[in-house]
């Protein structure tokens, strides 16, 4: 395979392959699943998502970034949770930093992270971004990668996804490329999702409700995609779940069934 003509990462990110290498454990390890908690979601990918392989998630447009990102986090937290460890790498460029802000490290620990266990680096370019995240990804020390890429660079191509996918496999790392203001090119990824803000269910004295979202799994290579769902997440748990009633309730009828006064309530509604 022949090898890129771009010049090497920068001082900071030869920094960042030091921090990784001390992270290092055995050089392989299976592909696992890491059960999301959500039996839709594992039913559909077969127990659970991939470890040791490479994840797409997009966000529905520009405006859903955050929900993306709260998403992608949401996965890797879960990974970290199913085996007992928070090592988190997340890897942004600096146009991120500009367009979207930085990391808010109270943010990730409502969503039940350790910003001390979170290692952040920024690289100069996607080129940059991509090395590190390949190199990051043989580090079997990482419960996780997530690589955030805006737009649809060059470099973004089904070679580098490839490059991706089999450090991932070596290592039995999850790898989750984030992407914001994209568009779906081909690529080695296992699973590509889509994720949009969702209406949550507001909790008693009107606190505020879970973080909801709605997932649609775009594709999977060893299955079905199209399927889609409206999750909660459960920072306690660190699991998906089904989004908690609305507390609305159907009167009950004294002759008929329920299923047929629900009818009659919504065409009158």
């Amino acid at each position: 395979m022949r090898e890129s003509s771009h010049p090497p990462a920068g001082p900071p990110l030869a920094g960042l392959r030091d921090r990784i290498a001390a992270l290092s454990g055995p050089d392989a390890a299976p592909s696992s699943r890491i059960a999301t908690g959500h039996a839709g979601i594992d039913a559909a990918l077969g127990g659970g998502l991939a470890a040791g392989r490479l994840h797409e998630v997009f966000a529905a447009c520009a405006d859903e970034a955050a929900s993306a990102a709260g998403f992608a986090a949401m996965l890797a937290l879960r990974a970290g949770h199913a085996a007992g460890e928070q090592a988190l790498l997340w890897l942004r460029c600096d146009d991120a930093e500009r367009r979207a802000g930085g990391l808010y490290a109270p943010g990730f620990a409502e969503l039940g992270g350790d910003p001390d266990a979170l290692l952040l680096a920024l690289a100069p370019d996607p080129v940059a971004l991509l090395r590190a995240a390949a190199d990051a990804a043989r580090c079997a020390g990482l419960v996780a990668i997530l690589a955030e890429c805006w737009g649809n660079p060059r470099i973004l191509d089904l070679t580098a996804t490839r490059r991706l996918a089999l450090a991932a496999e070596q290592s039995g790392v999850a790898v989750l490329l984030l992407r914001i203001d994209a568009q779906a090119m081909p690529s080695a990824a296992d699973t590509r999702w889509q994720v949009a803000a969702a209406p949550s269910v507001a909790l008693d004295a009107n606190a505020p409700g879970h973080t909801a979202l709605s997932v649609e799994l775009q594709r999977q290579r060893m299955g079905a995609g199209g399927h889609a769902w409206r999750v909660e997440w459960d920072r306690d748990r660190c699991i998906f779940r089904e989004p908690a009633l609305s507390g609305a309730l159907v009167p009950l009828p004294q002759r008929g069934s329920a299923a047929a006064a629900a009818e009659r309530l919504l065409r009158t509604a």
